[in-house]
């Protein structure tokens, strides 16, 4: 019997180190899914910035993967974009070498999204044939992939409603088109960081305040997309004051208010103005709190970091305000917002998962 037992725990310990490698493997996966989504993140702000966005007018999952070959292609695609509101009223007179420059834009972003898919369905397959994910996470990855269905759907879902008579995408769809890949992007990051090492126990009072700057930082990048959509930030390039007070009269002025929320462009900045103070103070409040906090060295330098993220975000998007939206600063501000959030999910996490409540001070 004795021996027995004494048999099976090295093949317990086996199964385990089989197990922490498999782990890795979906780790690295992950990552290169969370890294390439953070990319299409990007791609879909400049598609956006450039106007780029109603130049396909066709959605082909499969046959759309196949770009123009030759000038008659070219030519073809043309004159089916000229048939649509957006050249009738905004472009007219554009050049087939102009509406290529936009259709390039437009179709690389579509592709980086097939790409993704491809990415992250066909290792989820052969992973899940072959026994390696972890119990638990199955249900989660599944869940991704849903979500990632429907961020396709969305994408011609917006597209479509620029297709009209009003050749503007809706801010309603635009919104929940970057909300989802951010929700998306999010989830990702988060079961990564699941399967890794859990941290060292430490002091977590900080964990509510982390998940409040979490959550306003959610909200502040859907008000930018609002933003966009509404093509808000071109309304009061002025700062700290908008125009000539710090709340216009236009603020909350259409009926019903909550309306103004969604449609009213003076209201979309102040909002997002008012997001932007309450996580800068916020996370300011949150990195003192914590650097004077008995928490681990590596959750300190993250303090530090998402301090530095926040200044440099706060800079761009004064510098853009001010500047009428360039693209560069522009898509730089959006970028930075994903890598802030990303910031934010890591310290949320790593507190989540050490949930031993020590003295919050060092002594």
């Amino acid at each position: 019997m004795l021996s027995r037992i004494t048999l099976a725990i090295p093949s317990v310990n086996a199964s385990a180190e089989l197990q922490d490698h498999y782990n890795k493997q979906i780790i690295l996966w992950l990552s290169a899914c969370a890294l390439t989504i953070y990319g299409m993140i990007l791609l879909g702000g400049v598609t956006r910035l450039t106007g780029s966005g109603l130049s396909m007018v066709e959605w082909r999952p499969i046959m759309g993967v196949i770009p123009p070959l030759n000038t008659n292609d070219w030519e073809i695609l043309f004159v089916k974009y000229q048939q649509f509101p957006e050249y009738k009223l905004i472009n007219n007179g554009m050049s087939l070498n102009e509406f290529k420059k936009i259709f390039m834009y437009e179709y690389l972003h579509r592709m980086l999204g097939r790409f993704i898919g491809i990415i992250f369905l066909l290792p989820f397959l052969f992973l899940g044939i072959t026994r390696r994910i972890p119990k638990g996470l199955s249900p989660k990855l599944f869940a991704i992939l849903v979500l990632g269905a429907a961020q396709g759907i969305l994408g011609w879902y917006m597209v479509q409603s620029g297709l009209t008579d009003d050749p503007r995408v809706s801010q309603y769809r635009l919104t929940a088109h970057l909300s989802n890949a951010i929700i998306i992007y999010s989830c990702i990051i988060w079961v990564t960081l699941d399967l890794g090492n859990r941290p060292e126990r430490q002091s977590t009072h900080l964990l509510l305040p982390s998940c409040l700057i979490l959550v306003l930082i959610f909200f502040m990048i859907v008000s930018g997309g609002l933003m966009a959509g509404t093509r808000a930030g071109y309304a009061y390039p002025t700062f700290p004051l908008m125009g000539d007070s710090f709340i216009p009269a236009e603020v909350y002025s259409m009926q019903p208010k909550w309306l103004s929320i969604f449609e009213d462009i003076a209201t979309i900045q102040f909002n997002h103005r008012i997001l932007a103070y309450l996580t800068t103070l916020s996370i300011i409040l949150f990195v003192i709190e914590a650097l004077r906090s008995d928490i681990s060295d590596a959750l300190k330098t993250s303090a530090k970091c998402i301090f530095v993220l926040i200044t440099l975000q706060v800079s761009l998007g004064i510098s853009t305000l001010l500047l009428h939206v360039p693209i560069p600063l522009a898509a730089a501000h959006q970028s930075v917002a994903v890598a802030l959030l990303t910031a934010s999910i890591f310290i949320t996490h790593t507190l989540y998962r050490a949930k031993v409540p020590l003295n919050p001070h060092q002594s």
